[in-house]
């Protein structure tokens, strides 16, 4: 196999990669911001974010079934395959009413499928981070990661915690994550403002 390293010890296309971090690094430090305000009302408002992010899943559920069954619809005038888009548009619609009527017992469900996005998150930054160089900041995305990874494991080892735990693991994550962003966007920033303006495009 050939070596995709170039002289000094740099994967090959890192510099095309690196420059477009560097010139969108306000859109990380944003990510970072968010992460951190988050984070913070998780902490001070537990019950109320819980409760949100519930019923705020319920409206996405209540939306897609209902874009669900627009699409059966007009699948069917067009002569093409519509069951499975009539049956999942049902599911979400009795799903994202269920989540309405006893948003407790959605509690364990919303925690895997909040476990699974942080795993899936924190594979996807440790993937990314080792194609950044240390000095453009390799570990702040690796820690980043790693805190997704077992943000995640814990929660599918222990979804019984609670609401109020759940949303402080929550906020924890939230404010660690954002700090972690928000600190590579500087970074990062750092890095474009020490580029020629000619660099490579």
């Amino acid at each position: 196999m050939a070596d995709s390293t170039i002289p000094g010890g740099t994967v090959a296309g890192y510099e095309p990669l690196i420059g477009v971090l560097s010139r969108n690094w306000w859109a990380i430090a944003l990510r970072g911001v968010i992460g951190i305000l988050f984070g913070l009302v998780a902490l001070f408002l537990p019950g109320a974010t819980m409760l949100s992010l519930v019923l705020l899943f319920a409206a996405y559920l209540l939306v897609d079934g209902v874009f669900g069954i627009v699409s059966a619809v007009r699948a069917a005038r067009q002569h093409e395959r519509w069951g499975f888009l009539l049956l999942e548009g049902i599911i979400d619609i009795i799903t994202a009413v269920i989540m309405v009527l006893w948003p407790g017992i959605t509690v364990i469900a919303f925690v895997l499928l909040v476990a699974a996005w942080a795993i899936l998150t924190g594979a996807s930054m440790l993937a990314a981070a080792f194609r950044l160089r240390v000095d453009d900041g390799r570990w702040w995305l690796v820690f980043g990661g790693l805190v997704s990874l077992v943000y995640g494991v814990l929660l599918v080892v222990a979804p019984m915690l609670g609401a109020v735990v759940l949303t402080w693991w929550l906020g924890a994550y939230a404010l660690v994550f954002g700090v972690s962003l928000l600190v590579l966007g500087f970074r990062l920033r750092a890095r474009h403002d020490t580029q020629p303006r000619g660099g490579p495009a």
